[in-house]
């Protein structure tokens, strides 16, 4: 019995080391929406035949794919220069004609990111060593027209035709003014919004991951948690919803510090993508960090507007950087992490709470900043 408790746990060792080694780069790039054509950061990991992309749930990258991009007869445009504010996209075209719009951290990164998918294409394309691809393509929506979700949302408040509110029972608690996926599914396609009830789940996810609907109740939380993209909304009767509280306050956010033209002035000396919680709501986003010297600067952007405005920064001046332990949650960290983080102390005693995607970015980002304070 033990003998085979330890062959399956061999076998195990030898499936995860098969994984890792099949993986050729991985890392953040800004992907734009097929439903909605706004960008969103996701994780990336590249397989020999493949593209493969999750989201970061808070401080920890999630288990459900996303999507994945088939690399076999794929075609590359690096640079793609049609997005003004975006000169760092590169365009992916599968052969099924899908067209995939990805944007790195830096010119360096995506020139490498291209230059991999290319060699892999090449390689499957004369078939030494590809893997044969029988998996149709899962982009991250459906084949629905790209469609304005506020206008939806305004569609779905409406006093006369919009969505029914009602009070719902799950185990044994009541929630007032809410519905249930199923019925969002039911008028959409009664509103003729979409074709079809799986267009609809995927229209009404989309409304969910933007933070116009949240969620209500145990049964529709479970379904954010576990479901991949597309199911986030069940068309289930006891799953429940809500327009958000937020809704109003969308679009108010200001950054945190007032930036100078001095401060954006300096040198770059280093790009790249990180996570920062949040001062206020302590969440975890993707943010592109910007380190500048003379004056020495980090600034970071929210890489799904551009990187030409700023939502902060702060002077390395007088700054205190250390690396934080993994073991356990540091205080003042909040949310599931991943880990690998540091934290910088400004001159103005203000805590900034950072985390890489690898033990060594989170390196040779400290070694950086502290060359500059």
């Amino acid at each position: 019995m033990n003998r085979q408790s330890s062959v399956v746990r061999i076998r195990e060792s030898n499936m995860e080391a098969g994984k890792r080694s099949s993986t050729i780069r991985e890392g953040f790039l800004v992907k734009r929406g097929h439903v909605v054509h706004n960008w969103k950061a996701r994780w990336f990991v590249m397989t020999p035949d493949k593209l493969l992309y999750y989201k970061y749930e808070g401080g920890r990258r999630d288990s459900n794919q996303r999507g994945k991009i088939l690399l076999k007869d794929c075609v590359i445009t690096c640079p793609f220069l049609e997005y003004e504010n975006r000169p760092l996209v590169f365009k992916l075209q599968t052969k099924h004609g899908a067209s995939h719009f990805l944007e790195a951290c830096s010119r360096e990164e995506r020139d490498e990111w291209a230059a991999d998918i290319t060699a892999a294409a090449n390689k499957l394309q004369k078939g030494d060593g590809g893997s044969k691809v029988t998996d149709q393509e899962e982009p991250d929506g459906s084949q629905l027209h790209n469609i304005n979700l506020s206008k939806v949302l305004d569609s779905m408040y409406d006093v006369h035709s919009g969505i029914k509110m009602s009070n719902h029972v799950e185990q044994g608690n009541t929630y007032s003014n809410c519905f249930s996926g199923s019925a969002v599914v039911d008028w959409l396609v009664f509103m003729q919004l979409v074709l079809t009830r799986v267009e609809a789940v995927t229209l009404a996810s989309a409304l969910l991951e933007e933070g116009f609907l949240q969620t209500v109740g145990l049964r529709s939380v479970e379904a954010l948690r576990t479901a991949g993209f597309g199911e986030h909304l069940m068309d289930d009767s006891t799953a429940l919803y809500s327009f958000s509280d937020s809704l109003k306050k969308r679009g108010s956010v200001k950054a945190e510090t007032s930036l100078s033209a001095v401060e954006l002035s300096g040198k770059v000396i280093k790009r790249g993508f990180l996570m920062k919680q949040g001062h206020r709501r302590k969440n975890w986003k993707v943010r592109l960090f910007v380190l500048r010297s003379e004056p020495a600067f980090l600034h970071y952007y929210d890489p799904t507007t551009d990187d030409i405005s700023p939502a902060g920064g702060f002077s390395l001046r007088g700054c205190l950087v250390s690396s934080l332990n993994d073991n356990g949650v540091p205080s003042g960290v909040k949310g599931n992490i991943q880990g690998n983080l540091f934290k910088i102390i400004t001159q103005l005693d203000t805590h900034y709470f950072i985390q890489a995607p690898t033990q060594q970015e989170k390196m040779d980002w400290i070694d950086a900043i502290r060359l500059q304070t």
